[in-house]
């Protein structure tokens, strides 16, 4: 038959260039292997039909056909992710259709809430099963490495308000501001007096459970609102994890929006995923593709060179920039471990469709970091103008116990 002729020509390709801990199994009891004595993943494949997503093994393709139920795969999700890579790096090439093309979205309040909405209103019992218990959901900071999650979390909170050098009695805006970890801290820690805003409803409600849980009511108040939609003036101004839904087109327009919201002599801090390609490309080999259908709507990553232009055209000054792409790294591979510990349990609350996406996606991510296709980076920036009156000389105040 020609498919056999195909996928044993597409199979013979693979196995001259590597070997792949790979196995695949066929509707008619066929199984090919690529290399390896012990396969570590094994794809089954119930219909001939399904061939095509193997044939062009795009990133894409692949999180398609299992998410969508057209084929079956056996194997830990952080291996699932290492073959993928594989079987697509050496099948296709990198640039044309599979290139880290570039997207631009144009974005509305309503765009913005509706994707914000997709990704986070899932259930906080769904989240709560594989983050730490403050239920942070941003890169950690592993000081030494040998953290567990949960103090990691702590750490890259505190590191952030460390830098900002929030004192007691500043008003500190947190846009993006999850389950209220953040602003928790900062209040109780720091003493600052907090706004927090998020577009998810989810987040909204235990956010502003666990503020009053923790007698803060006075000292926190979490708002559903759009950042486009906050007046007044802050002492501090803290964004993590929220710029990647911007947009491109919207860069300039949000950092300005921070440099209003930001009192004379005040410090922010944006914490965001950025691209590696200094052309603001996504992620090569259809893996933008996947997220920007399966995961994340319209979100558009930049290259830092980029986000530092658009700070600069808005009137904000980066003092500090840090890297801290090899700590998102070890982050997601611990979401991605905790998510396949707690399998059993995570598909009782959401279909299996949701559950193989988020399970792709988390591993996908720890893959992507990892491998430099992906970083993050905290800036911490001043109006221009303020000459940084309110930083050292120094940096060592960052790290000071």
């Amino acid at each position: 038959m020609f498919w056999e002729a195909r996928l044993e020509s597409w199979a013979e390709g693979i196995r001259s260039q590597a070997i792949v801990p790979l196995r695949l199994e066929l509707w008619n009891g066929q199984r090919l292997d690529f290399g390896a004595p012990t396969p570590q993943v094994t794809i089954k494949v119930p219909h001939v039909s399904a061939l095509s997503y193997l044939l062009k093994p795009s990133l894409f393709n692949l999180g398609k056909a299992y998410v969508e139920g057209k084929i079956e795969v056996d194997g830990r999700a952080n291996e699932i992710i290492s073959v993928a890579n594989s079987l697509a790096r050496h099948t296709l090439r990198p640039e044309g259709k599979f290139a880290r093309i570039v997207r631009s979205f144009h974005h509305t309040k309503k765009r913005d809430e509706e994707a914000i909405r997709y990704h986070y209103d899932v259930s906080n019992d769904f989240y709560r099963a594989w983050l730490d218990d403050n239920m942070v959901y941003s890169c950690a900071y592993f000081e030494t490495g040998t953290e567990d999650l949960a103090t990691a979390q702590l750490k890259k909170i505190d590191h952030i308000l460390t830098k900002i050098r929030v004192h007691p009695g500043d008003t500190l805006l947190d846009i993006g501001c999850g389950w209220g970890a953040l602003v928790k801290r900062a209040a109780e820690k720091f003493g600052a007096r907090c706004v927090g805003i998020t577009l998810s409803q989810n987040q909204f409600d235990l956010a502003k459970e666990r503020i009053a849980q923790a007698g803060l009511s006075d000292q926190v108040e979490i708002r559903l609102q759009d950042y486009r939609d906050v007046t007044g003036s802050f002492d501090r101004i803290t964004s993590v994890g929220m710029f990647e839904h911007v947009g491109a087109r919207h860069l300039v327009e949000y950092f300005t929006k921070l440099r209003q919201l930001l009192a004379d002599g005040g410090l922010a801090m944006n914490h965001g995923i950025t691209t590696t390609d200094p052309q603001d490309g996504e992620t090569a080999y259809g893996g933008g593709e996947f997220i920007e259908q399966y995961v994340f709507p319209h979100g558009e990553l930049q290259h830092i060179g980029t986000v530092l232009k658009a700070m600069q055209e808005a009137g904000l000054e980066a003092y500090d920039v840090e890297n801290l792409r090899k700590h998102y790294a070890k982050t997601c591979g611990i979401w991605a471990d905790n998510f396949e510990n707690e399998a059993e349990r995570l598909k009782t609350m959401v279909d299996d469709r949701r559950f193989r996406i988020w399970r792709v996606y988390l591993a996908g991510c720890a893959y992507a970091f990892a491998n430099n296709w992906v970083s993050l980076h905290q800036v911490t920036c001043a109006k221009t103008g303020d000459n940084g009156s309110a930083l050292p000389w120094s940096r060592r105040y960052m790290y000071a116990q």
